[in-house]
């Protein structure tokens, strides 16, 4: 009951609640993609899909999780690798490597990811894995932990084969997870990348293939593919004012074009909004202090949410009715509290301004207890 909640709601429109107003939701383009998606990379809201589910050849895509594991490996102890002739015993594409070099993890990591190198990809695997079969394994129990249920793995590069596939959704969610990861996102972001070997001593500059690096605004990475089986896939990531993307397609002989019209579309769909909370203040009862009440404030916070969604904010402020000493500066007493039809959308936490100690109290225990109820009653 002491700590029974004060709900103040307000339906206000967007200019009310927010600072900038909501851009124009574009027209959904047309992709000549097999299959593709654009999500917030954020909280994996689907902005545009097409067939997103559908289980396709995915080719060099395939070293996003490739990349993931090896580096998550690095980061429990950077292994330096000794190239051996069954890592390079691999088709198509390649950094380069030869049977003898010296290389760490995140080198093998910063090779499959920038040129698409099998041998770098082949590599990780069996250092990390044992084998390639067992480093497989591994990544379909990733797959399995990250919820990619469209998705199964056989290859750490990508070739084909029958039992090897994903799908643009699993592909976008996949790509979310990665970006999280400092040094996936490091690597994945440069057009350009020198990768240090140990043994023959030498750095080694790399292009990367991703031609969205340098054509298009804000694009933070990710990764090409192609065989003649899967058709042209790609994977992008875009950042611009705090909103991130990831978009995928597959079987797709207009990628670099199509990607920039879907990651267009996606920022017209979802931005960030600033909820400000700076203005509140509020003089919140203290029982038992050196001071009968303290200033609660707030900051604001920012969320993402779709334009057509913001009509329907809701903004709730839950405080108790009172507190107890002491009471800390920064303490958190309260929120405040966005929601719409889908729930919480953000929250802003409600402070305390300054500290309030304990009362020193030298009364009798009769008096204590008629001065709390009397405290009480005035509440």
């Amino acid at each position: 009951m002491l700590k029974k909640a004060i709900s103040i709601l307000l339906a206000a429109l967007a200019a009310a609640l927010f600072p900038c107003a909501a851009r124009a939701q574009g027209t959904a383009p047309s992709v000549s993609a097999r299959s593709a998606v654009v999500i917030g990379a954020a909280d994996g809201r689907v902005l545009y899909e097409k067939n997103s589910h559908e289980k396709l050849p995915i080719a060099s895509t395939t070293k996003i999780m490739t990349a993931l594991l090896t580096l998550e490996a690095a980061a429990r102890g950077d292994e330096t690798v000794l190239i051996t002739p069954e890592m390079v015993r691999v088709e198509g594409s390649s950094m380069g490597l030869k049977a003898g070099d010296k290389l760490t993890l995140t080198a093998l990591a910063e090779g499959m990811l920038s040129v698409s190198g099998n041998d770098a990809a082949n590599s990780a695997a069996i250092a990390v894995g044992g084998s390639i079969q067992k480093f497989a394994a591994l990544m379909n129990q990733k797959a399995a932990q990250l919820g990619l249920s469209d998705t199964h793995y056989v290859t750490p590069s990508g070739l084909d084969d029958e039992e090897h596939y994903s799908s643009a959704g699993d592909l976008a969610k996949l790509t979310a997870a990665a970006l999280e990861d400092p040094e996936f996102a490091r690597i994945v972001a440069q057009p350009k990348i020198k990768v240090r070997f140990s043994d023959p001593d030498r750095t080694v500059t790399y292009t990367n293939h991703n031609k969205l690096l340098s054509m298009y605004d804000g694009c933070t990475g990710v990764k090409t593919g192609f065989t003649k089986k899967s058709g042209r896939c790609l994977v992008s990531a875009a950042e611009r004012n705090g909103v991130q993307l990831v978009a995928v397609t597959l079987s797709d002989p207009n990628d670099w074009e199509d990607h920039e019209r879907l990651l267009d579309y996606g920022f017209s769909r979802l931005t960030r909004y600033q909820a400000d909370d700076s203005g509140f203040h509020l003089s919140l009862p203290v029982v038992g202090g050196a001071e009968r009440s303290v200033l609660v404030g707030s900051a604001g916070t920012a969320a993402l949410l779709p334009a057509d969604e913001v009509k329907d904010l809701r903004r709730t402020v839950e405080l108790p009715q009172f507190v107890y000493a002491p009471v800390t500066k920064g303490q958190v007493l309260g929120l405040v509290r966005y929601s719409n039809s889908d729930g919480t959308a953000a929250t802003t936490k409600l402070t305390a301004g300054a500290a309030v100690p304990r009362q020193a109290d030298h009364r009798n225990m009769i008096k204590k207890l008629w001065d709390r109820i009397r405290q009480l009653l005035s509440v």
